[in-house]
């Protein structure tokens, strides 16, 4: 049997060491259950350390990409108000061409309207020209100049290029495509324009005509050319084709569907001997031509019926073209805004996630770690009272 001498010395050094080791663990317990983390530093735990670094790292970028949408969606939202907005003048200044087009209308009346579609026309432009919180135009497409649409009646001088450009990886607009809002009007019918000969005398007018047969339209020009016998009062009219071709003489009928190559258009009234009207392919406009045009036509009313009757028609034709384009681009700022909705809701998700991983590689348990700091509070202090019980145990307190 071995004896073993353990000196009192040793017995405190051992002892104290306990209890700093004790003392020193709850003040690190004490510490992260304050801080509400299981890893201060990253020696606690390096592996998640790193995995709550990296994930701090994607919600820092989440949030920088919502504060970049914020912004995009504040334009588009501007856009689509201002959008909205002109959708409504261009609906008042038909509205105002429907007047224009009353037969009990005398040129007073109609110069009264006029100044009414005048403002019409330039709150639009307004609307056009409208700028974001930045100071850049809303409708700047692929870039403009600070005025991206200049009035120069008949019409606006523009700088707008095509197209739109995004802010970020989302594929979200920070402008809108303002080429296609203003400047992508179809004259005529969208086929086709129906025109007037400068020198008609007559009382006919034509409508704007439309497609019975898309096959057979060959995108050639034509002009209806009309005669009228001395004799028998009888008119007649025959088509000269810009290729080259004309048709044989035709009785004239007001209001009888005059058709060529799947091409048609009606012509009312009674034309004069010389009288002509033209067919030709549609081209691209901007609204504010369009406008213009308008103007000029029930600012011209005296001139005749006739003549005030064919371009109310066009005007009314090219004008509900443009309001389809403008109500397009509505549609699409529309289409966007629900698309920002969904890719923020996705961004937040994604950051709920990445705190969720951030949470479980640092946080502590609060439950767990109150009731470890109860439970080594309550060991430090079983172990002083037992370190205050040895400092008694001397030969020379029992002397005493």
């Amino acid at each position: 049997m071995s004896i073993n001498r353990i000196g009192t010395a040793n017995m405190y050094d051992s002892t104290i060491s306990n209890l700093g080791s004790r003392q020193s663990s709850l003040v690190e317990l004490m510490e992260k259950t304050t801080a509400g983390k299981r890893v201060l530093r990253a020696s606690d735990d390096p592996v998640a350390a790193a995995q709550a670094e990296r994930a701090r790292t994607r919600i820092t970028r989440s949030e920088n990409e919502q504060r970049v949408l914020g912004a995009q969606r504040d334009v588009i939202a501007q856009g689509e108000s201002e959008l909205g907005k002109a959708h409504g003048a261009l609906q008042d200044f038909r509205d105002l061409l429907v007047q224009a087009g009353n037969g009990s209308y005398d040129q007073v009346a109609r110069d009264a309207l006029v100044k009414q579609m005048e403002s019409l026309r330039d709150q639009i432009l307004g609307y056009a020209n409208a700028k974001d919180s930045n100071g850049l135009p809303i409708f700047r497409g692929l870039g403009s100049s600070d005025t991206p649409l200049q009035s120069v009646p008949p019409g606006a001088q523009s700088s707008l290029n095509p197209g739109q450009n995004t802010g970020s990886d989302n594929g979200l607009p920070i402008s809108l495509d303002g080429h296609a809002a203003w400047l992508n009007v179809p004259t005529g019918n969208g086929v086709f324009e129906v025109g007037s000969g400068v020198s008609n005398s007559g009382k006919a007018w034509a409508d704007t005509g439309s497609i019975t047969d898309p096959s057979k339209v060959t995108g050639d020009s034509y002009t209806l050319v009309f005669s009228k016998d001395p004799a028998s009062g009888a008119v007649s009219y025959v088509i000269n084709s810009s290729a080259g071709t004309s048709t044989p003489s035709a009785t004239y009928k007001a209001g009888e569907a005059i058709t060529i190559n799947g091409q048609q258009i009606v012509i009312k009234g009674e034309p004069a001997n010389g009288d002509s009207f033209t067919m030709a392919p549609s081209k691209r406009t901007d609204i504010f031509t369009v406008l213009d045009q308008a103007i000029s036509t029930v600012k011209s009313g005296t001139n005749g019926s006739a003549a005030l009757q064919q371009g109310l028609g066009r005007a009314m034709s090219e004008l509900d073209s443009g309001m389809n384009r403008v109500q397009a681009v509505r549609s699409y700022a529309g289409d966007q805004l629900n698309r920002a909705d969904r890719l923020e809701s996705d961004m937040k998700d994604q950051s709920l996630t990445q705190e969720g991983a951030r949470s479980r590689a640092e946080d502590i348990d609060m439950i767990t770690a109150l009731s470890d700091v109860e439970t080594q509070k309550v060991g430090l202090q079983a172990a002083l009272q037992s370190y205050a019980q040895m400092q008694k145990l001397s030969l020379f307190n029992y002397i005493s």
